[in-house]
């Protein structure tokens, strides 16, 4: 099972150095540009003067995870024929939608690099290749639990580290980002457990 990231220290500390950024390459001016470290990064935002560390781990880490959740959420209306999962799927995807471009725009005001460190990255909360795979081959009942059990582990993950940027960031534009991601975050949580449960037994006659 994958960690959860809980803290805003161990945020930062998972996402920019505990195997999270990718190792430099050898010099090379005709090689891409290696993935930014902690201290790059804090570079970057000392130099914009009002984001910090944590600030920019968060939107980096949000904007990976709602790259990865986007392909799941466009699997459902071919998919699944339930009116309910549809609509749940569609709210989810204008919310996170708007949280994608919204902490892209906040990163470009960071001034943090525009490569996203987590390319290739399986980080709580983030849908792998394989369990894409298997959701395109689901349908019906199977595909509605698969898309449970990812769109709880995502919000989950979402709402865990987005209160740990309220606690830890400085940047008011992207804390206040943050308290609207727990806000969504719960209340879609909340819709999924609905839509998910079980179906009572039913009494004999």
């Amino acid at each position: 099972m994958r960690a959860l990231v809980t803290t805003p220290a161990l945020l930062v500390a998972a996402l920019m150095v505990a195997g999270c950024a990718a190792a430099p390459p050898a010099a090379d001016d005709s090689a891409p540009r290696s993935t930014p470290t902690a201290a790059t990064a804090s570079a970057a935002t000392a130099a914009a003067g009002a984001f910090s560390a944590t600030d920019v781990a968060w939107l980096q880490l949000t904007a990976a995870m709602t790259q990865r959740l986007l392909p799941v959420l466009d699997l459902v209306p071919t998919h699944t024929a339930d009116p309910a999962w549809r609509r749940l799927a569609a709210q989810i995807r204008t919310g996170r939608s708007a949280d994608l471009t919204r902490s892209r725009q906040l990163l470009a005001d960071s001034g943090a690099p525009a490569t996203n460190p987590h390319e290739g990255h399986d980080m709580p909360g983030m849908i792998t290749a394989d369990e894409l795979a298997a959701l395109r081959s689901a349908t019906g009942r199977p595909f509605h639990l698969l898309l449970a059990a990812h769109l709880r582990a995502h919000l989950t993950q979402s709402v865990r580290v987005a209160t740990a940027e309220q606690q830890g960031g400085v940047h008011r534009g992207t804390t206040a980002m943050a308290a609207a991601v727990v806000r969504t975050g719960n209340a879609d949580l909340a819709r999924l457990d609905r839509l998910d449960r079980p179906p009572a037994p039913t009494r004999p006659a």
